[in-house]
């Protein structure tokens, strides 16, 4: 798998250092940008494939350099802040990031989210998620074509709302989805609306990870995160058409 260009936004020299000595240990090729105008510049001058961006940055929210960069690329975008509150990865998620990493974090997770957001955009890039494509996910495949999914070879029984979840989910593998975007997304309501809905999406979630998990305690397919949505997991080597 090719190593795509990262751009780093972070104005701490400490830990902007820390992060780009890492990538150039691992062959990463990187930009770096100490501010959101330099950050929502270099993303247009130089099409990184990946922003890893800090949300504290000195002349802007970094909320706001994920609204900038969203109103013209789709680019992963992870977020790397001390910000810790739900209400913050719900605010950066929602405004269109695609993963969060709370400081201080390892550099092992900072690979690994890395190697996940790779596959992702290879998923993108083959084509795995046009109309009528099949999606597998180790043993998991969903064929958009025939509305139906499958584990290990078997048809799963789920209902239209537990499919129209899974579809969503797969559809952005390896994506943190926020509570507010899946409702919006499946009931079709207004972020005003979806507090009345969200404790319907949580037993729907609780019924397809049934159907899904072997051991719902050690989830392979289907991720938690607490207070702030779910993740379909990227099975290493198994994500494909």
């Amino acid at each position: 798998m090719n190593k795509p260009l990262i751009l780093v936004v972070e104005d701490d020299v400490a830990v902007r250092n820390l992060i780009t000595t890492t990538l150039r240990a691992h062959d990463y090729r990187f930009l770096t940008a100490a501010n959101g105008e330099s950050a929502v510049l270099e993303a247009s001058s130089h099409n990184p494939e990946i922003v890893l961006l800090d949300l504290g940055l000195p002349d802007m929210d970094g909320v706001e350099v994920i609204r900038r960069i969203r109103s013209w690329s789709n680019l992963p975008i992870i977020v790397l802040s001390a910000r810790s509150e739900d209400t913050d990865k719900i605010g950066a998620l929602d405004a269109g990031a695609d993963d969060y990493l709370t400081k201080p974090f390892s550099v092992e997770e900072l690979l690994a989210r890395l190697r996940v957001t790779q596959r992702r955009l290879a998923t993108l890039q083959t084509g795995m998620l046009t109309s009528g494509a099949v999606f597998t996910n180790g043993k998991l495949k969903v064929d958009y074509a025939a509305g139906c999914a499958y584990l290990d070879g078997q048809e799963l029984h789920l209902t239209p709302m537990e499919y129209k979840l899974l579809c969503l989910l797969a559809k952005n593998a390896g994506k943190v989805l926020t509570h507010n975007y899946i409702i919006g997304e499946v009931w079709g309501l207004a972020s005003s609306n979806v507090s009345a809905e969200l404790p319907s999406l949580r037993v729907f979630m609780a019924t397809l990870r049934k159907k899904l998990e072997a051991d719902p305690a050690h989830p392979q397919y289907i991720q938690t995160h607490i207070g702030v949505g779910y993740r379909m997991i990227q099975n290493k080597g198994d994500c494909n058409v």
